[in-house]
């Protein structure tokens, strides 16, 4: 590792561990009833936002339903905290990104805390290669804002987008976690990781097992274990293997090694957080909230 990357590195752990410190001290976690700890045998367990997407989606309903799932910490989408902040029409939101202050992002943060929740990453709309310079530096304003050390996008396919986000990442000091989905290989951040230290993966477990090919239970658990200090999140879901039709399904019926994934983090003390999203299809009689609440359950009996 280059020593830009050995600082780079330093800084996300420190970052981490009081961020993470954070969590136990802060006074706004005891308020308004008992407070959600998703955090076992020292593996933060959290949620993407995405996974209630078939509720309503205001910051104060993501509140509510993190705490009837347990969940203490969070992936937020960036729809949930722009709405918070007064975004206006879509046609206009790209000049409204490039000029907003960040005060309300910061009320979302104090907010999520008052409840007992860390926002870990931020997830907005606004880092492809079609978002302006101002969006991208919005981007990771608004992540600082609300506490998170990390954005999270898809992987570009054109490595000079990466190198542009990396760079106006470096000088907020936020990570660019790169997430993937069925063209994730063992080599595919690699390009992006030699390019910057702030370049980041979120890894899908998920996707990578769908992927099929080379692409296996023992190669993903490898794979987390020689690049475990440049994740920053990683996105747990069950899929089936690509040879046995790659779908979506509940924690347990898939090939996505989850106990073992949680496992390798416990053992090793991994301390980049867990992101369950679910994507499997919501059984009759359920809601999203009631089945987070079983991979919450699930991974935690994993863990004990």
């Amino acid at each position: 590792m280059i020593p830009s990357q050995i600082s780079g590195r330093r800084e996300f752990l420190r970052n981490t561990a009081i961020l993470c410190s954070g969590l136990m001290t802060s006074p706004y976690l005891f308020a308004s009833g008992p407070r959600p700890n998703s955090r076992f045998s020292g593996v933060q367990i959290g949620a993407i936002t995405y996974s209630f997407r078939s509720m309503p989606v205001k910051a104060d309903d993501i509140i509510s339903y993190c705490r009837k799932c347990g969940i203490s910490a969070v992936e937020l989408m960036g729809d949930t905290a722009e709405a918070f902040a007064g975004s206006p029409s879509a046609a206009k939101i790209h000049e409204w990104r490039e000029t907003v202050g960040m005060e309300k992002f910061v009320e979302l943060r104090k907010k999520f805390r008052k409840a007992g929740i860390y926002v870990y990453a931020y997830k907005p709309n606004a880092l492809g290669e079609k978002n302006s310079d101002g969006e991208i530096e919005y981007a990771m304003k608004a992540a600082k804002a609300l506490g998170a050390n990390s954005v999270t996008v898809e992987l570009p396919k054109n490595a000079a987008h990466s190198k542009r986000l990396a760079d106006i990442a470096s000088k907020h000091k936020v990570y660019v976690g790169y997430h993937a989905h069925t063209q994730a290989t063992d080599t595919a951040w690699d390009e992006a990781l030699a390019q910057s230290p702030w370049n980041s993966m979120n890894l899908d477990c998920g996707h990578y097992i769908a992927a099929g090919g080379a692409n296996t239970a023992a190669t993903l658990l490898a794979l987390i274990e020689a690049k475990h200090d440049r994740i920053t999140s990683m996105h747990l879901k069950d899929r089936r293997s690509k040879d046995n039709g790659a779908a979506n399904v509940e924690w347990g019926k898939g090939d996505t090694p989850i106990k073992g994934i949680l496992q390798l983090m416990k053992e090793k003390r991994y301390r980049f957080p867990v992101s369950i999203e679910l994507e499997y299809g919501i059984p009759a009689g359920s809601d999203a909230v009631k089945e987070v609440t079983k991979c919450v359950a699930y991974a935690r009996e994993a863990l004990s």
